[in-house]
């Protein structure tokens, strides 16, 4: 995982929060001064925020759980929807539906429905239906699939949320804290940081901001991957040893069970004593 510089964030503009008369106060800690009517982040603070929640975040895909990333602004979703992929794990960049982790049953209901209609699709007697019927069903599993289709592999809840913009996705941010859900996520100047568990105060307009920190965050979640493969790997081999090691046992065994069977017995000494 490469180290969060300084200089990189600088030039990505993670330190630009908004204007002052739009700030949160509860963000005065992570805010370095004003200028010109702006509040300007400080960063190092935000490098030692990020190693907080990139250690959090490594642990949880060590674990072999899911971190669910939820980016809809425009400046977000397809930077994170391209960087995630990568990890293979799920997000949300159309838009968050109501219920989503609080009724996840009916979510999950949804996925059921886009996929039997993936089946009927593919079926051969579907050509056989009328022109209409056929066209009523491919909208609605578009419409579907563009919801839904990154989460479609989401069999339980995510044992983490990573927000963009957590004003703009409070309603993610509502149901993962009633639900104990831990969350991370970019938290501007007019944001309030005591409502996420992994606060990451940074720029959330700007793209280039979003990359640099999402990308750190995403290597950290590959390098968590990474150990979890070789530590299954290690395991196996271990377990091949093992195995290895009680059938030279048994092999000794048998082997001594035949030798005792192989060897001659004394006969007994049936003279009797001279007087």
């Amino acid at each position: 995982m490469t180290e969060l510089k300084f200089e990189d964030l600088l030039e990505a503009g993670c330190h630009f929060g908004h204007l002052k008369r739009k700030w949160n106060p509860k963000m005065a800690p992570y805010i370095f001064k004003e200028h010109n009517g702006i509040h300007v982040i400080d960063l190092q603070k935000t490098i030692a925020k990020a190693d907080e929640a990139a250690a959090a975040l490594k642990q949880i895909a060590k674990s072999g759980k899911k971190v669910l990333f939820v980016a809809t602004k425009k400046q977000a979703k397809d930077v994170v929807a391209e960087m995630v992929k990568t990890v293979d794990m799920p997000f949300v960049t159309e838009r968050w539906p109501g219920g989503m982790l609080t009724n996840f049953t009916t979510i999950r209901k949804a996925v059921k429905k886009m996929n039997s209609l993936d089946q009927m699709m593919h079926d051969k007697d579907f050509n056989n239906i009328s022109k209409r019927e056929r066209l009523q069903v491919q909208r609605e599993r578009a419409k579907l699939d563009k919801n839904l289709g990154s989460i479609a592999d989401l069999t339980r809840l995510p044992s983490a949320l990573f927000v963009i913009d957590i004003n703009k996705e409070h309603i993610a941010v509502a149901e993962a804290r009633r639900l104990n859900i831990p969350t991370f996520a970019l938290v501007d100047t007019n944001c309030n940081p005591d409502l996420i568990d992994f606060p990451i105060p940074a720029n959330d307009d700007a793209s280039k901001s979003i990359s640099a920190i999402v990308k750190y965050m995403v290597e950290a979640i590959q390098e968590g991957l990474n150990e979890r493969m070789l530590d299954k790997e290690n395991n196996t081999e271990e377990e091949h040893a093992e195995e290895v090691a009680e059938g030279n046992e048994e092999n000794k065994g048998e082997q001594a069970e035949e030798g005792r069977a192989r060897r001659p017995r004394r006969k007994a000494n049936t003279t009797t004593p001279k007087e």
